[in-house]
């Protein structure tokens, strides 16, 4: 066994709350440029918060693709040190950081070329088309700053480093903070460059993140060096993280794909309900920090464990994380049923926006438990190499619950139809996700 498997020992209930703090802190850090993101924009007018609400779960979905890169190369390196191969873990580490680079390259360029044909096919307005754009255009030729990112989080999580992965969120958001209201609003004689300054500040921080990452991974066993990347056996190191990765960057892809079909659905109630849904959608994305964070931590814990053939830890960290799911959902959704319009104040002062935005809280906050019981889920199956599973039980939530509800009953009930069909994606996904890591803990030995 490794000694970089750290999380095979001791107590799990101590590794789950050391692991998972440091997590929260980060994402925090992370879910606040999103905050401030719409804040400034917000100032800048009703339509660009509109148009904001289209770029979103675009943005969130791109994102997810990082995500699975991420979660592909953690979970290889955890299994790795727990079965107590450092070389093979080193060797993964450094194809991981390449091959998101050339994905992002990939990516960013498709996307920059589809820009308007993908926001027309979401019914966004001609009027908003141009505001869209100047967002996502350099968004897109960013993706490869995007992706290495995330990769090189992804070697400090299955370390067990969460600390380390904290600072390293903490300067892309720092770098935000700085930036966004000089780039979007201008200050000091600056004009500012409107929502497109919001893109620019974003990739200028994850620059500054990928920096700091470099300099905090040289000081572990898996330091990312040109002669190591030499050794990386492509062909291996390619099959065992998109074994994970591909499944797991579509299942983190499928929620926001979701979204934005309903926010489509929502285009047609008005530009009002559209503003309202994004603006509370950045609020619920901050809201549910803790639990992203549980989600981003419990991968490293259940895969050590299970490679190290300790799947009763790995099960053992599962019901615990479970338990905290429920209960911090439901106590959020009792704060957020009750302060809907005074969270809407912050972001706008239209009256049908901050409407709008109550009536999404009052409904789909209650389903906040069942979302952390799936992201918490599809982590833990992600880390013991069955990532189709997880991809399978989200593909199910979206397209089975999700969308059909959304479709159906909009003719009737308008824009509370999108509402309450996220609830019932929540409710139900939730249900399903725990039964399915279950089983998948309890019937499969602990094996790399």
């Amino acid at each position: 066994m490794s000694e970089g498997a750290k999380l095979t020992r001791g107590s799990i209930r101590g590794h789950l709350v050391t692991q998972t703090l440091p997590m929260i802190i980060g994402v925090a850090a992370i879910m606040s440029v999103g905050l401030i993101d719409a804040y400034f924009i917000g100032q800048l007018g009703s339509a660009e918060l509109a148009a904001v609400a289209f770029v979103f779960p675009v943005t969130i979905a791109l994102s997810s693709l990082g995500v699975g890169v991420m979660v592909g190369v953690n979970s290889v390196i955890a299994r790795a040190l727990g079965a107590g191969d450092t070389a093979q873990a080193a060797r993964r580490a450094n194809f991981g950081a390449v091959f998101a680079v050339v994905l992002g390259a990939i990516l960013g360029l498709t996307l920059y070329l589809l820009l308007d044909p993908l926001f027309r096919l979401m019914q966004a307005s001609d009027a908003l088309l141009p505001l869209i754009r100047a967002y996502m255009a350099p968004f897109a030729l960013g993706m490869p700053v995007l992706l290495l990112q995330m990769a090189l989080n992804g070697v400090l999580r299955g370390q067990g480093e969460a600390r380390k992965t904290t600072v390293v969120a903490f300067t892309f958001a720092i770098a935000n903070w700085v930036l966004d209201p000089l780039l979007i609003s201008g200050a000091f004689g600056f004009a500012g460059f409107g929502m497109a300054g919001a893109a620019y500040a974003s990739i200028a921080g994850y620059a500054l993140a990928i920096g700091v990452a470099l300099w905090l991974i040289a000081g572990t066993e898996l330091p990312i060096k040109p002669s190591l990347i030499r050794q990386s056996r492509f062909g291996e190191s390619a099959r065992a993280i998109l074994r994970v990765a591909g499944p797991a960057a579509f299942s983190n892809a499928v929620n926001p794909i979701g979204l934005s079909i309903l926010t489509a659905l929502l285009a047609a109630q008005g530009e009002a309900a559209v503003a309202g849904f994004g603006a509370a959608g950045r609020l619920q994305s901050f809201a549910v920090v803790p639990l992203l964070g549980l989600s981003g931590s419990i991968g490293a814990i259940v895969g050590q464990n299970w490679g190290a053939g300790r799947p009763d830890r790995a099960r053992l960290a599962m019901l615990e994380a479970g338990v905290f799911c429920l209960v911090y959902g439901i106590a959020l959704a009792f704060v957020l049923f009750a302060a809907g319009e005074w969270f809407a104040r912050f972001f706008t002062d239209d009256p049908a926006v901050i409407a709008e935005f109550d009536s999404y809280l009052r409904i789909a906050a209650w389903g906040y438990a069942g979302f952390g019981l799936v992201i918490v889920a599809n982590g833990a199956l992600n880390a013991v190499d069955k990532a189709s599973w997880a991809l399978t039980q989200s593909c199910a939530r979206v397209f089975l619950v999700m969308l059909p509800i959304g479709w159906l009953l909009r003719p009737r009930w308008g824009a509370e139809a999108v509402y309450a069909a996220e609830l019932a994606a929540n409710v139900v996904g939730g249900a399903v996700a725990a039964l399915i890591v279950w089983r998948a803990l309890r019937h499969f030995p602990g094996r790399q």
